[in-house]
Order: structure tokens, then sequence, then C-alpha cells
């Protein structure tokens, strides 16, 4: 789920905050809370900022019914299939892409969301809201479906983002708002070559088969793909996505240690694997393929060792 700015989308890798104390709180409280904080939280004509973007820490977060509300942002963020179980279909939380609870630069942090939203999306061909962005994620990524805009948690997840943004110039371009944009490699992302680099570097944590692990019933390191991972239409599907996530992000606090190469190859690997289909499914694979993934950087509709990706 979680949202990120334009061209940037969620899906797959690490990263779960420990909970804290579910915060009470509902909507009409929550909204009440946002209107009395507003501009005190964000000043859009902050200075230009340097080499990035700081959001406040945890320890920072106010109390009373506004900070209730932020916490219960967080926890949906860090804890989605507790938090929001009927709209989540996968075993994935937001703080799989967006990692250390939406904070860290380029795996699309919530604090970029907020000042970039509304934005104009090729994939919807609207402008679409940052609310808008979050039901996106729900449906895609978390392979459930979108909660209404009204819902406690919408109004907790746009809190969080809120907060997380303050003193962020809003609209403005900042370093690390999304994910990484890598050159296309010299040599093309080959699945075998994959293959290795996950073995060495990735299926410690995700599990060989990349289904991840789990503690009890805590899903400690994400599915990679699979029933339970994102599906098709998720933006980690795409390898320009998951190269440049990998690359910044992975293995989990080495970043930066795999090649541009490497990061373009296991993400080929990582996505020529079956997932859920994508709810935009036009009938067929083909017509499908054709009108939403006709393009080098979806493997959906494309034969991979014998399979058709996108038939099961």
């Amino acid at each position: 789920m979680a949202a990120a700015p334009p061209k940037a989308s969620p899906s797959a890798a690490v990263a779960t905050k420990a909970a804290s104390d579910k915060p009470a709180g509902g909507a009409v409280t929550a909204a009440g809370a946002v209107a009395t904080a507003g501009t005190a939280e964000t000043k859009a004509g902050a200075a230009m900022l340097g080499a990035s973007f700081a959001p406040p820490p945890e320890s920072a977060m106010p109390d009373g019914e506004y900070g209730k509300i932020i916490r219960l942002g967080e926890q949906v963020f860090t804890n989605t299939g507790q938090y929001a179980a009927k709209y989540v279909g996968n075993s994935l939380n937001c703080a799989s892409c967006h990692l250390d609870a939406g904070r860290k630069t380029d795996s699309a942090p919530m604090w970029a969301s907020f000042i970039h939203y509304p934005a104009f999306r090729s994939k919807t061909g609207q402008v679409d809201t940052l609310a808008a962005r979050i039901q996106g994620c729900f449906e895609y990524s978390m392979n459930g479906k979108a909660p209404p805009q009204d819902d406690d948690l919408m109004t907790a997840l746009q809190t969080y983002a809120f907060w997380l943004a303050k003193g962020a110039p809003v609209g403005t371009p900042v370093p690390g708002s999304g994910y990484p944009k890598l050159k296309k490699p010299a040599t093309p992302a080959d699945y075998v070559r994959g293959e290795a680099v996950y073995a060495q570097n990735c299926a410690l944590c995700h599990g060989s088969d990349g289904q991840g692990q789990r503690s009890g019933d805590r899903q400690v390191f994400p599915p990679l793909w699979g029933p339970k991972s994102f599906n098709w239409g998720a933006g980690m599907h795409q390898l320009g996505n998951a190269s440049g996530f990998i690359q910044a992000n992975m293995p989990l606090g080495k970043g930066g240690s795999l090649s541009e190469q490497d990061a373009w190859d296991v993400a080929m690997y990582m996505n020529s694997h079956e997932r859920p289909q994508d709810p935009r499914f036009a009938g067929s694979v083909e017509a499908t393929r054709k009108k939403y993934h006709d393009s080098d950087d979806s493997m959906y509709g494309r034969t991979v060792n014998g399979k058709v990706l996108g038939a099961q």
C-alpha cells in the first residue's frame, strides 16, 4: 500500500516496525485535529532543501487527539494486516516497501507522498489525490480492496504522512522522494544471473522459495512472489521500480552494495515468478498485457520456463 510520488510505486522488500499501544480516536476527532494543526505542521514555503529531508523522529509525536491519530497511522502503516485486515489480501505491510515506517529516502517515503500530491499519474490517466493513491496501494500492492475515503484508517494514514512531512517544501523536488531510476543496463537483465544474485544476497531473509519468513502469526520478511505477495498491477512488478528499490535498499541494511547490473538481474528474477492477477484483468492475459503491460518493464504475459506469467 502506501503512497509514493508520481512515477514511483509500492510493493515488496523488508522492514516492519515494532508495535506500540493501539491509540484511540476516530475520523471525526481526527478531522478536527488535522484542521487545528494544519498550517502549524506544514510550511509550503519552506526553504529549498539540500542533500535530503529528515522527517521528525517518533519521539516528537505530539500528545492529545492529534497525536493519537498520528500513532494510529503509524500502526496501520507498520502492521497493516492487523489494523486494516478487511482491506488486505496478502502478507505485506506498507512498510515492506516504504522502509523505516515510511521515513527512509529512496524507498518512496510517506513524507514525500504528502508534499507531491495531488498529481497527474499516467497509470490512472488523471490527477490523483493522496487518498486515491493510498487506495490504489491497497488494491495493488496489498492485493486487497480500497478503503472508503472516510474510513478512520484513511484519515490516520494521511495524518501520519502529513506529520512526517513537517517542514518539507510542498511541490518541490526533494532528493530521495521516490525509488531511484537506474540507467538501463549495458547487458540486458538476465534470469539466470538474477537467480545467482538472489541465492547469494536475498534468500537468507526472503527464502529460497521467495515466500519470506514468519515468526508465529507475524510476517517478519515479506514474500516477493506467490499468492501472498503484491499483484501484477503493483508498481514493484515493473523492473525499473524493483531494480531501483533493490539497489538502494537491499540487502536490508546494506543498500548500495549490489551493482546496478545485479539489481536489474535480480529484479528480473523476482518478477519472473507468478503472483496474483492484475485487478484490471481485461478478459485474457494477451488483452491485459496489451492494455496495461505493453512494455519491456513488465514480465506480465511473457513466457518464462515454459509458463506464461499471469495465466495462472
